[in-house]
């Protein structure tokens, strides 16, 4: 897809709606509510996110929760299928990475499945964690 996307740092009603329909297509997102995805947009830190220009549909999202000063994390990276390998993912990561309100985080942080690894290493991301362990205790 040539197309040149906007990159937006907020969505709106129709956004949050398509992002919830993106959600459903995704393992780590799958049976996510439409109210859930209103609800954690209005807490997000920082949100990167690109659309069409004329349409606003959306075409990638991320969010970031950050102190802004030593970590940044980054979560829900997701490009819509019609835009995936076409650079959207690489415009997107690097949007991320250059954010002005990132550059002085010491440390940017994501989780992904194996394959990933090389795509998220070509912006200096690294699974050496010096021993870190990612634990988790879920509540539902």
């Amino acid at each position: 897809m040539k197309t040149e996307l906007q990159q937006i740092d907020q969505l709106d009603e129709a956004q949050s709606a398509e992002l919830h329909q993106l959600f459903q297509a995704e393992w780590w997102t799958k049976g996510r509510t439409l109210e859930e995805t209103r609800r954690m947009l209005k807490q997000c830190d920082l949100i990167v996110a690109f659309c069409e220009p004329e349409s606003r549909k959306l075409a990638a999202f991320s969010r970031v929760l950050t102190d802004f000063v030593y970590k940044a994390f980054l979560f829900d990276v997701i490009v819509a299928a019609p835009y995936r390998q076409s650079g959207t993912g690489r415009a997107l990561l690097e949007a991320i990475v250059q954010h002005p309100n990132l550059q002085q985080v010491r440390h940017l942080e994501l989780y992904c499945l194996p394959e990933l690894v090389p795509f998220y290493e070509k912006w200096g991301f690294s699974s050496q964690s010096a021993n870190v362990v990612l634990m988790r205790r879920s509540q539902s």
